[in-house]
């Protein structure tokens, strides 16, 4: 029988990891809360002047495509370390990957119909079932996987394939909605028509789901359990002492290119080239993919080898739940957006947004501080782990492990 990890082997900088990633997705997700992905273009035209422009540019440099390959990168590395510590006892097994994906899924498709359909944790249930097929393959094979998982060209004409098979059309889920329509249902209509909008959404989007955003995740995920297989995770400051040079210059280079491909690019002719365009496009996904794993690297440089580590601790209690987190900015975003709540939907600005997802974040700081001060696990968290081992946990802290952990706090 399979048997729980202890939280006592808990490793704080993946908790850290985990935590500014949850910070990272909100401040991307927030700007979709706030408006819709059919009435993104209309509504970004009222922000083309001042602050909204300066946030505009902040996200692209600094967050767009960079959180969720960070969050699945993380998600395969945690799931490689389980498999990996469970195969080495003896008590791997199918059903209880199956049973820990399964609730996973599960609360994807809640989470989409009841709060918000940009959901991706049930496509990390779809790929975590993979995990024992993979974790046999070499290492070698694993970043082979990588590269051509990421560089593959034609996920649009197999999207198109398939679709054309099966006769499904995505754009006849929308099709019946107007603009107006949507900002109408999302910011004062009904809670029941509200659902109704968030699973058509949904339907629209796989496209993007799967053959954008799968391949991102899945090759993420292959790189989290490489460096799980190898475990890097148990002497991260040698690794990030050993790969500085080659991360440093990959930044350099990836950034320049991403400089000129914001700012730069779109004013030549070359731009416009059929041939060329995929290519650029392309060179702009893996150079925000290689910022996203440089964040991880400068986290941990910071944390082993400079007097600002303080500074990153209180990321590892938003960490420690990360799921919880990830669950419950959905609904603040309800409150803050819906009738249900405020009903802001398409009245914030990108800076009023972006000032929002901090405030937010730094409440769940606040919140999960408190909570695992009284609690092992975060209430998620919790659910997650009875499920998995069938067996119901204790999730109060005892006297004994409320004493050892404030002696650890007052170092």
């Amino acid at each position: 029988m399979p048997q729980p990890i202890s939280q006592s082997n808990r490793i704080e900088l993946l908790d850290i990891f985990r935590g500014f990633a949850v910070f990272g997705i909100f401040v991307v997700n927030i700007e979709i809360m706030n408006c819709a992905f059919p009435n993104q273009e209309v509504f970004s035209q009222q922000w083309e002047s001042g602050w909204s422009t300066f946030i505009f540019r902040v996200m692209q440099l600094f967050f767009y495509s960079k959180f969720f390959p960070v969050f699945s990168f993380l998600f395969g590395l945690g799931i490689s370390m389980q498999a990996i510590k469970m195969k080495e006892s003896g008590t791997a097994s199918i059903t209880f990957f199956i049973r820990r994906m399964f609730f996973l899924f599960l609360l994807g498709l809640v989470h989409i119909i009841f709060l918000w359909n940009g959901d991706v944790i049930h496509l990390y249930a779809i790929l975590g079932l993979f995990i024992l097929i993979i974790l046999p393959l070499s290492k070698r094979m694993l970043l082979v996987l990588v590269a051509l998982v990421l560089l593959f060209p034609f996920y649009d004409q197999i999207a198109s394939f398939l679709f054309e098979k099966i006769q499904f059309s995505p754009e006849y889920f929308l099709a019946n909605y107007s603009s107006n329509e949507i900002t109408e249902i999302l910011r004062n209509g009904p809670y029941l028509k509200s659902i109704e909008f968030r699973i058509d959404e949904y339907f629209a989007n796989i496209p993007l789901l799967f053959f954008y955003l799968a391949p991102i995740a899945f090759a993420m995920f292959l790189l989290g359990v490489f460096f799980g297989k190898n475990q890097y995770h148990k002497d991260l400051k040698s690794l990030v002492k050993l790969i500085k040079k080659p991360v440093i210059i990959t930044m350099v280079i990836s950034n320049l290119y991403r400089v000129i491909f914001i700012f730069l690019l779109p004013d030549w002719g070359i731009y416009r080239n059929e041939f060329l365009r995929p290519v650029f496009f392309k060179l702009m996904y893996l150079s925000d993919l290689a910022f996203g794993l440089f964040y991880l690297w400068l986290i941990a440089y910071i944390w082993h080898y400079t007097p600002w580590k303080k500074w990153l601790e209180p990321l590892k209690y938003p960490g420690r739940m990360a799921l919880t987190n990830y669950i419950f900015q959905s609904v603040f975003g309800l409150i803050i957006f819906s009738s249900l709540g405020f009903g802001l939907y398409e009245k914030l600005s990108p800076m009023a947004s972006f000032i929002i997802a901090i405030i937010v974040f730094l409440i769940q700081v606040i919140y999960s501080k408190i909570w695992l001060s009284y609690f092992i696990y975060g209430p998620l968290e919790w659910a997650w782990r009875c499920f998995t081992y069938l067996k119901i946990f204790p999730i109060r802290l005892t006297k004994q492990q409320l004493s050892k952990d404030q002696k650890h706090e007052s170092k």
